[in-house]
C-alpha cells in the first residue's frame, strides 16, 4: 500500500465528537487522508454503516473505537470495497452496549452531558482524576446533545457476523479498561479471519484521548507492514 494512497476514516464512541480524534490525527503521517466521521443517524449499526458507506468515496482503513467499532464491522462485511483494512479499539463483539454510560436516573429531557462518575469510569487509574480531560470528555456529550444520547442508547447492535470480515484486521484492547475486558478483544480475534491482537496496558477505555502517541504508533507501523507479513495466528499475539 503506498504512504500517499492510505486512506484513514475514525468512527467515534457513545457520545464522541470528532473531537476524539485531536490528539492523535497531528501523530499520524502527513501524507495519509484522514477522515473523522460522525455516526449518521440509524435504527441498527447496519443502516449506520450504510450511512458511512456514503460519505467513503475509495477503499479505506477503517478505525473504528467502541461503539464505532460495531459500526466498522458492520460495514467490513456489507461494504468490502470500501474498507481496506479494519482497527478495532477498544470494542466488543458482545450485544451489550457497556460503553453506553448511564444517566443516573435522568431522562435525556433533562440530559446535561455525561455525569463525571460516568466518565471516570472510562477512564484508566492514571487519569481517572485529570479534571481536564474530564471536562472535555463531558463538553463532548453536552455538544451531541440530548437527542442523540436518547438515540445512540437504542441502537440495536445486535447480528453482525464476524466471519464475514475478510479483509487485515488489528484489534486494540486497553489493559486498563473497565468497561470493555481483553476477554472480549480475544473473542474479536478468534473469530475474524487473520485477525491480530495489540494490547495497551497502561490505557483505559478511553484510548485516542489517554494515549494517542501509542496508538498512533501502532496503528502506522500495521498499516504499514500488514501488506508485507502473513497474519499472526491468535495463538502468537503480541501484548504492549
Amino acid at each position: 500500500m503506498s504512504e500517499a494512497s492510505i486512506r484513514l476514516a475514525l468512527l467515534p464512541g457513545f457520545m464522541l465528537d470528532d473531537t476524539l480524534w485531536d490528539d492523535l490525527i497531528p501523530l499520524l503521517p502527513g501524507s495519509w487522508h484522514v477522515q473523522p466521521v460522525a455516526l449518521p443517524r440509524g435504527r441498527t449499526v447496519n443502516e449506520i454503516a450504510a450511512g458511512v458507506a456514503s460519505r467513503l468515496s475509495e477503499p479505506t482503513v477503517v478505525l473504528g473505537f467502541s461503539m464505532g467499532g460495531y459500526v466498522a464491522r458492520a460495514l467490513a462485511v456489507s461494504h468490502p470495497q470500501l474498507v481496506e483494512a479494519l482497527v478495532l479499539v477498544a470494542t466488543s463483539a458482545r450485544e451489550t452496549p457497556q460503553d453506553a454510560a448511564p444517566l443516573n436516573g435522568a431522562s435525556p429531557a433533562v440530559f446535561k452531558g455525561l455525569s463525571r462518575k460516568a466518565v471516570q469510569r472510562s477512564l484508566g487509574p492514571t487519569h481517572a482524576e485529570d479534571g481536564a480531560l474530564i471536562d472535555r470528555v463531558r463538553a463532548m456529550s453536552v455538544r451531541l446533545g440530548p437527542e442523540e444520547y436518547a438515540w445512540q442508547s437504542a441502537v440495536d447492535r445486535v447480528g453482525t457476523p464476524l466471519r464475514g470480515i475478510r479483509c487485515p484486521t488489528m484489534v486494540v484492547a486497553a489493559g486498563q479498561d473497565q468497561l470493555r475486558s481483553i476477554e472480549e478483544s480475544e473473542e474479536l480475534v478468534r473469530e475474524i479471519p487473520g485477525a491480530v491482537l495489540k494490547v495497551m496496558e497502561g490505557s483505559g477505555h478511553l484510548v485516542p484521548l489517554e494515549d494517542p502517541g501509542a496508538l498512533a504508533d501502532m496503528l502506522t507501523h500495521w498499516v504499514r507492514t500488514m501488506d508485507q507479513s502473513a497474519p499472526v495466528p491468535f495463538s502468537h499475539m503480541t501484548r504492549r
